[in-house]
């Protein structure tokens, strides 16, 4: 189609990104990191495409601009600290969190304004932005491999710019009518068939390139949030942040049920033995729970068998950073939903910790991971192994009887 890229009738979103890719390498016009397949591409004339933000009414409006941190839209960052306006980048897979803001030093020049804008200056220059952040974005700009003239796009095929707005929407910071662009080459402007598109995918508004600029229109409604029954346990599982959210939306009575939910969870990362343990919990009574007041503090014992078998191999967690206003039921519902149900819950609200007690040492090491990037009352909780067990493959445990 336009500019050299030539697609075929019924062409997949994988031929589609297919042909950018081979196009952009055959022509010269792919620039660093090369090959620029599996990536969203970097092309000669980004820099110059990205100019075109400031004669955007919404970028002069806006106070807070999220940009993706992919090379194409380096330019786009730079020109967004040197406007003095808030610059929000997403954290690499989401490994982390949603946010990083970067803040430069007082008094920086253009110099470190554009290393600030750099992969290694977001690393340098950054600090996070939690759930509980209260952003609010003014300005969305997402990397593309294709995008069409209508704004529906195409992105290298992992989800995380799709992720990343609905989460943005779950937590408020964009609005239906927040702005959405993308800043790609000419010849990255095809026709995409609107039957390729889901309902979870971004569309564009504004289309930036070094020769236009391309206002789309587009009326197909943006995701309004995330969209639960798209989600794996896997996904889940990289993306610590987004099991905080689906605690947070489920607290307030929306359906969070998972793409897998309801296939067999006795897979080789949730043990049965864990699965029928966090069954037995779900359907406790309350009164089954035992509990002593010991000195200042507050412990709540929650054993799911009278005794631990194996105890000689049980293992610890400890949960930290616990706010005050957090009471154990809402740690318990948060370790059911994420698969990480402890043999035994020790509760010392006043200290702002818990310890889990796990059957062994890698059941204990999969809660960590499964927990890890947990929110509760606004806070992000430390979990880790227990201090007096991390070096060693099994803890005595008659100091928790």
């Amino acid at each position: 189609m336009e500019g050299g890229v030539r697609l075929r009738a019924g062409a997949s979103k994988g031929d589609v990104r297919e042909k950018v890719w081979d196009y952009l390498e055959a022509s010269g016009l792919a620039d660093f990191p090369r090959p620029v397949h599996r990536r969203i591409p970097n092309f000669k004339g980004a820099s110059h495409a990205a100019t075109k933000l400031l004669g955007l009414q919404e970028f002069k409006a806006a106070k807070t601009v999220k940009i993706n941190p992919d090379a194409p839209q380096k330019n786009a960052r730079f020109l967004t600290l040197e406007a003095r306006k808030t610059l929000l980048v997403p954290t690499p897979r989401l490994r982390t969190g949603l946010f990083n803001k970067i803040v430069p030093p007082s008094g920086a020049t253009k110099e470190i304004l554009r290393i600030c804008a750099t992969s290694q200056g977001i690393k340098e220059y950054s600090v996070p932005v939690g759930l509980d952040g209260k952003a609010r974005v003014d300005l969305v700009v997402v990397g593309s491999v294709a995008v069409s003239e209508k704004g529906w796009r195409i992105g290298k095929g992992e989800g995380y710019a799709d992720m990343e707005y609905a989460m943005m929407v779950s937590m408020g910071a964009v609005q239906e009518d927040t702005p959405v662009l993308t800043i790609v080459h000419d010849c990255q402007v095809v026709d995409i068939a609107e039957e390729l598109l889901d309902d979870h995918d971004l569309t564009v508004d504004y289309i930036l390139t070094p020769t236009r600029t391309i206002k789309t229109n587009c009326k197909r409604p943006k995701p309004q949030g995330i969209i639960w029954h798209k989600v794996s346990y896997e996904m889940l599982g990289k993306i610590p942040i987004l099991k905080s959210l689906r605690h947070r939306e489920k607290q307030t009575g929306k359906d969070v049920t998972l793409l897998d939910e309801h296939s067999d969870l006795a897979s080789a990362n949730t043990p049965a033995v864990l699965n029928e343990k966090a069954m037995a919990e779900n359907t406790r009574p309350q009164a089954a729970m035992g509990s002593a007041q010991i000195g200042q503090h507050y412990v709540e014992s929650d054993s799911l068998s009278p005794r631990l078998e194996g105890s000689g191999m049980i293992t610890t967690v400890y949960v930290g950073n616990i706010p005050p206003s957090v009471r154990v039921s809402e740690l318990k519902c948060a370790l059911r939903e994420f698969h990480a149900t402890p043999l035994r819950l020790n509760w010392q609200g006043a200290q702002h910790r818990a310890f889990l007690d796990y059957k062994d040492k890698a059941t204990a090491e999969s809660a960590v991971s499964s927990l890890k990037g947990l929110s509760l009352g606004g806070n992000t909780l430390r979990v880790e192994l227990a201090k007096n067990q991390r070096n060693k493959g099994q803890v005595e445990i008659n100091s928790h009887k």
